[in-house]
């Protein structure tokens, strides 16, 4: 059998008693980092473990060898250095391809930094989407911000801290007055959680209130849209707008009528009738 096993985000005593005794029990670990499963290993007193390298540069190699073991019997863990895996972290590959043997799975489930945030935040949890680590390129990433925050639900994102200041600068670019949380070093000594908006948010950043320091999460509320707004708005300026930021028209016309539950081809005639 495969255990998907938590581990905690910041403080050991996050691990759960069912963690513990799988990972005493099972005969291999797969670890993203051996070197920090160890650390917990050797602070919970878990001895004579074998540790086997899994990360998202042998995911493919290591899954079919991890596979073996399972078939020949052995229990194994995976775990990731902080939280669940699978959650931005490996684990997808692992788990599809014992899904096609018809290998037990099990999931142990513990901390997880997204919803520990969230939770913490003050901002609307009933409905969210997680979206991970958004991308690089600053023209992708803008597109992207773009898009989440014409979400009419809670999002929540992962960054780290060499790029938290860039996100922060185009969130504000897209809306500086929307209300969003930073967390950052959660169940740790300096666990610093802030809830103001976008432009207070980098106002602290740039005070060095809020340190760039430690991996963070980001919860951007969602956007609040009045009945009387959706049937005045001028949709097809709203599509130049974003087609203007660099996005593709057609995308645009997307997000636009997906924002406002309009039909497709509806914005996409709107909009071709005035600019095409």
């Amino acid at each position: 059998m495969l255990y998907l096993v938590a581990t905690p985000i910041g403080n050991l005593e996050d691990i759960t008693l069912r963690a513990l005794k799988t990972l005493e029990s099972v005969d291999i670990i797969a670890c993203e980092d051996t070197r920090n499963t160890q650390k917990l290993l050797h602070y919970f007193e878990i001895k004579n473990k074998k540790l086997i390298s899994y990360h998202e540069h042998n995911e493919e190699k290591s899954s079919d060898n991890i596979i073996e073991y399972l078939l020949n019997g052995h229990k194994v863990a995976l775990v990731s250095d902080a939280g669940l895996p699978c959650i931005s972290d490996p684990g997808y590959i692992l788990v599809k391809k014992c899904r096609e043997k018809d290998i037990e799975v099990t999931a142990i489930p513990g901390a997880n930094a997204g919803l520990t945030a969230l939770i913490s935040s003050g901002i609307e949890s009933y409905n969210y989407t997680f979206y991970g680590f958004l991308p690089r390129k600053n023209n992708d990433l803008r597109n992207k911000l773009t898009e989440i925050m014409m979400r009419q639900e809670t999002s929540i994102l992962y960054e780290s801290p060499h790029r938290i200041l860039n996100v922060i600068e185009k969130i504000c670019e897209v809306d500086s007055s929307r209300i969003i949380s930073v967390a950052r070093e959660l169940t740790k000594m300096y666990e610093q959680i802030v809830t103001k908006t976008a432009s207070e948010i980098l106002d602290e950043f740039n005070n060095e209130k809020i340190k760039t320091k430690g991996e963070f999460v980001i919860v951007i509320s969602p956007k609040e849209i009045e009945y009387d707004e959706v049937n005045n708005l001028d949709l097809v300026a709203e599509v130049l707008k974003l087609v203007e930021s660099g996005m593709k028209n057609s995308e645009a016309i997307k997000i636009v009528a997906k924002k406002y539950n309009i039909n497709k081809r509806e914005v996409y005639n709107l909009y071709h009738e005035k600019y095409i």
